[in-house]
């Protein structure tokens, strides 16, 4: 039996809640991006500037890790760079998954033709797919500026791999970057420092909501926006696919408001591939 969107939203709030407490709430707990009095979330709602994190509820009581989660198909999963294409194109979110206020950016999708690489220098550039990768899909985002906050951006971002072993192989690599590079830059006057993150497998730290999780967070600068501003990334996987979600904040924006906007997108695209490539519940 499988469970609704708002567990899985519930779920993957224990998950994000237990790694600020890790981090000490390092993605902007020291007040750092704060600003108006009004900070829009998600859901046309507003929390206090400065604000920590609501207290995630519990799971529902009796309900098991394996229980919350679907079995894999495997005859589902693609063969073809074609079927995986076809496949992420149901999985990937629109922008009214994340709320009234957010917008397409322009781009708005990147180049499938394309991967991200964190070279040695910690700088990020783009290389040809990897051979594991059969379709990788990028759709950027943002809430617009306007009076008492900045933009926020926030990219959705669903990768489909040839088996289960090679998307797992992604999440390690993350983990990896992170401590290799606890500073990377993301273009010319775009800069994430101080990255601390943390894999948890099926059943760790709370992790009910996914096979494999990893979540990540720091503090994002650039020449536009300025910052320090709070960043935070997360990743859950379902078979041989994996999907994320990053937002970078801005002035006015509280921690809360921004990990609404990650549990709205990363709980949504789990929930998509669970439909489209598990076993039907028995």
């Amino acid at each position: 039996m499988t469970y609704g969107r708002s567990s899985a939203l519930r779920a993957y709030g224990c998950v994000a809640a237990g790694l600020l407490v890790l981090t000490g709430c390092s993605a902007g707990g020291d007040g750092k991006g704060g600003g108006a009095d009004r900070t829009p979330s998600a859901t046309g709602t507003s929390a206090p500037a400065g604000s920590a994190p609501a207290a995630s509820e519990p799971a529902p009581s009796g309900t098991s890790t394996a229980q919350r989660i679907l079995e894999l198909d495997e005859s589902k999963q693609p063969k073809t760079r074609a079927e995986a294409r076809a496949l992420l194109a149901r999985i990937v979110i629109g922008q009214e998954v994340l709320g009234p206020e957010v917008v397409r950016s322009s781009p708005f999708e990147s180049d499938p033709a394309r991967w991200p690489v964190l070279g040695e220098d910690c700088v990020w550039r783009t290389s040809r797919l990897p051979e594991d990768v059969l379709a990788t899909s990028t759709r950027y985002f943002h809430v617009p500026a306007k009076e008492g906050h900045g933009r926020v951006q926030i990219n959705a971002t669903v990768t489909v791999h040839r088996n289960r072993q090679e998307s797992g192989w992604e999440t390690a690599n993350a983990m990896e970057e992170v401590l290799r590079c606890p500073d990377q830059r993301l273009k010319a006057g775009e800069e994430l420092k101080n990255l601390w993150g943390a894999p948890f497998s099926q059943g760790e730290q709370m992790n009910r909501w996914t096979e494999d999780a990893f979540l990540e967070s720091g503090e994002y600068v650039s020449s536009e926006s300025g910052g320090p501003h709070p960043y935070i990334w997360s990743q859950g996987q379902f078979g041989p696919v994996t999907v994320a979600v990053a937002v970078k904040g801005a002035e006015g924006f509280t921690v809360e408001a921004l990990n609404t906007l990650v549990a709205e997108g990363t709980g949504r695209m789990f929930l998509n591939a669970e439909q489209e490539l598990g076993k039907a519940a028995g």
